[in-house]
């Protein structure tokens, strides 16, 4: 077990042109977390993400993943960003944009995909139960098949920390729990922390919930409360629970 934290953020302020959007943030994540990030739009959740994968620079503060600067740890980190800029028409096929996960490291940018590289697209594929879809072209997929092939994309690099960015947005419920339920289980050998809006993460399915609005609070999952919420999104909001596979088994979504 790995004594030092997979994420450390220490004293991090960060502004847009004089504009304070994270102050004196001080963070740490352990291997095996399941963690959620939230917080009201504008609060900082997308910068706070974009620090860890070192595509921003803190202004003041210590950011280290893996003990390493972010961006000398690329290599062990997985990501599925919010918008994949994928035009959903273009004649792909799945595997080919899971393949695409292999684009990066000490792998030459051009030339064929090795064995090992497409061993680790099937490997993905499997896990996210798309392997009978692998042929499919890409625009043929529903919502929820179209997340689960981008992060098994994101899964082909054999990451040891995974971020997801809005991985349930768009889905119906019934698909946002089959998804939940998978992301559970890759605790088993990664890290994963989800930026979303969706406060359904903030149930037994994450251990641990970031409440990002300008400053920056880690609650475990038992300790979030009515108040909690009220203080992160500034008006009052209350909890609707959904029954999803059979009493006593819930989901906890915000309504305002």
């Amino acid at each position: 077990m790995e004594t030092e934290p997979v994420v450390s953020i220490e004293n991090v302020t960060f502004s847009y042109d004089g504009h304070p959007v994270l102050e004196n943030v001080n963070l740490k994540v352990w291997q095996g977390d399941f963690v959620s990030i939230v917080g009201p739009n504008g609060g900082g959740k997308t910068t706070l993400l974009k620090l860890m994968l070192g595509l921003l620079h803190p202004e003041r503060g210590i950011i280290r993943i893996f003990g390493q600067r972010p961006q000398d740890a690329r290599e062990r980190i997985g990501y599925m960003p919010q918008h994949a800029y994928l035009d959903p028409q273009f004649p792909v096929r799945v595997i080919d944009v899971v393949l695409m996960g292999r684009l990066r490291g000490s792998r030459q940018p051009f030339g064929p995909y090795t064995k090992q590289d497409k061993e680790a697209a099937e490997e993905a594929l499997e896990r996210l139960q798309m392997w009978d879809r692998r042929k499919a072209y890409f625009s043929s997929l529903s919502g929820g098949q179209r997340q689960r092939a981008l992060i098994a994309r994101a899964l082909t690099s054999g990451p040891d920390l995974l971020f997801l960015d809005e991985p349930t947005a768009g889905l119906d419920l019934t698909v946002e729990n089959e998804l939940h339920d998978l992301l559970k289980s890759f605790t088993e050998d990664l890290t994963v922390i989800v930026v979303s809006h969706d406060l359904g993460f903030v149930s037994s399915l994450v251990n641990k919930v970031v409440c990002v609005k300008r400053n920056v609070v880690m609650h475990p999952t038992s300790e979030i409360s009515g108040e909690i919420i009220n203080r992160i999104y500034g008006e009052p909001m209350k909890v609707v629970r959904h029954d999803v596979k059979n009493l006593g088994d819930f989901q906890k979504c915000l309504a305002p």
